[in-house]
């Protein structure tokens, strides 16, 4: 069985969220905490970029709604989604393909930095309603739902995907994928759907909560491979499972992606859990090959399903199956 990864350089723009979920260690919740990366640091990172192809720009949602954004952005009036945009036309002229997962955005904002991204995404977490969330309004079910139909619309290729273990039932996690699906067979945009378990982080409200069991896990794993279309890849992050044997069942359950993994980056969402190296992924899902993909999927490379600010990487790094060209890696 072919499993895909992809090699990326992870950018956190800015840890200021207007979201205050009861599990996220990311969010700052001080001034002092906050930040905001600078072009500079930007352009360091993408200098030696370690093999990547993509450049993958996270952030807190609309950071604009909290006290700390003024002082972070240095006063001026710049949004996130017009730095974020900066900093993806940065991307690209160092040869990285960007992918922006910047919380939920209205159709406008969508269409502003699609020219500058191979793909975008956004979570779904869950459909239901769940204490986590109470101080989140970004992470309303319908708005989420509203933003992964907006990109479908506008012919993006997208990722989402559900957090297990934040307070939902087994039969919310199973209607969450099925809204996923529903959408996918609207306007099939949706290239991949990570299946996340929630991870305990210090100085939390669920700082003391149990991660989901991995046989729970692996059931969701085997949901979302029964409930979605086949042509949407299922995602499991390999730096959040404990060993070699975990991966392979949740790859025999019908995972079929690891994500993006960075030598050159933490990720900064689980910085606790290192990324394995490639040559350890070989090493942990064998005898399955391990082969490595683009941040925009064949399907959809192969659908011109991109812009022409980007058309030069997509050919420069793409095979005829749509993958990466081996000897660009």
């Amino acid at each position: 069985m072919r499993v895909t990864f992809s090699k990326n350089v992870f950018v956190a723009v800015t840890n200021v969220c207007r979201n205050a979920c009861a599990y996220c260690g990311f969010r700052a919740r001080s001034a002092e905490d906050a930040y905001l990366v600078s072009v500079s640091e930007v352009e360091r990172l993408f200098r030696n970029c370690g093999g990547a192809s993509e450049a993958l720009f996270s952030a807190g949602e609309k950071p604009e709604c909290s006290p700390f954004w003024r002082s972070v952005a240095k006063n001026n009036n710049i949004s996130l989604v017009e730095y974020t945009r900066m900093l993806c036309k940065i991307a690209i002229k160092h040869g990285l393909l960007p992918h922006t997962n910047i919380g939920v955005l209205s159709e406008e904002e969508l269409r502003r930095l699609k020219d500058v991204n191979a793909s975008m995404g956004l979570m779904l977490e869950t459909i239901a309603h769940v204490d986590a969330h109470k101080f989140s309004p970004g992470k309303d079910p319908k708005e989420r739902l509203r933003t992964i139909e907006s990109a479908g619309r506008l012919k993006i290729p997208f990722t989402t995907g559900i957090l297990v273990g934040i307070g939902e039932s087994e039969e919310e996690r199973i209607a969450s994928l099925e809204a996923i699906a529903a959408i996918h067979r609207r306007f099939g945009h949706i290239q991949e759907v990570i299946i996340q378990p929630f991870a305990p982080k210090k100085h939390t409200p669920f700082a003391n909560r149990k991660p989901p069991k991995f046989e729970d896990l692996r059931r969701c794993v085997k949901w979302a491979r029964e409930i979605l279309p086949e042509d949407v890849a299922v995602q499991v992050p390999p730096n959040l499972v404990s060993s070699a044997r975990e991966l392979r069942s949740l790859i025999e359950a019908g995972a079929n992606d690891l994500g993006g993994i960075s030598a050159k980056t933490h990720d900064y969402i689980n910085p606790e859990a290192p990324w394995p190296s490639e040559e350890d992924l070989r090493r942990m899902i064998s005898p399955h090959e391990l082969r490595e993909r683009l941040p925009i999927y064949p399907k959809f490379v192969k659908k011109g399903w991109f812009s022409e600010e980007i058309r030069h990487l997509i050919e420069k790094y793409a095979d005829e199956e749509g993958l990466r060209r081996r000897e660009c890696m």
